[in-house]
């Protein structure tokens, strides 16, 4: 088990900074974004910026489950990055299907994946919350800007 950890752990931390990654630039260009157009007050406009948000976030999921696959390539276990990809994804998400399993020696990176996945996917959640909460707040305030029962635009 303990070569399971230190062969683990590396990959894991090397998840823990994409994700970093990933999210600065999510966050980065949603405030670059709402420094340069403060007041769009469009729902075409927030759908977009969301939408942009999410698939950066869910992007920098997709890479750490490939980066979990090249190092299952790498150990041996699987002979095409395919089915590496295909069981990085299973275990990412914490899906745990069971119908592709890694050698006895290396079973062990399966549930330290799918921890790295469950705390990445909180972080990608926490991210799209927050973005969400911040769109909610802008249309409360314009609304309230534009008096009670005026129709957002």
């Amino acid at each position: 088990m303990l070569h399971n950890l230190l062969v683990g752990l590396p990959v894991l931390i090397l998840c823990l900074l994409l994700q970093g990654v990933f999210v600065t630039v999510a966050l980065r260009q949603y405030a670059g974004f709402k420094v340069r157009y403060p007041t769009t007050g469009s729902a075409w406009v927030d759908i977009v910026v969301l939408s942009t948000v999410m698939l950066v976030t869910l992007l920098g999921n997709f890479v750490q489950m490939a980066v979990w696959a090249v190092l299952f390539l790498m150990l041996g276990e699987f002979d095409d990055f395919h089915t590496a990809l295909y069981h990085s994804g299973v275990n990412f998400a914490t899906l745990g299907y069971g119908d592709i399993v890694m050698s006895e020696r290396w079973r062990t990176l399966g549930p330290l994946e799918a921890a790295n996945g469950i705390l990445m996917f909180g972080v990608s959640t926490s991210v799209m919350t927050a973005a969400v909460i911040d769109v909610v707040k802008a249309n409360v305030a314009r609304r309230a800007q534009s008096g009670p029962g005026a129709p957002l635009p």
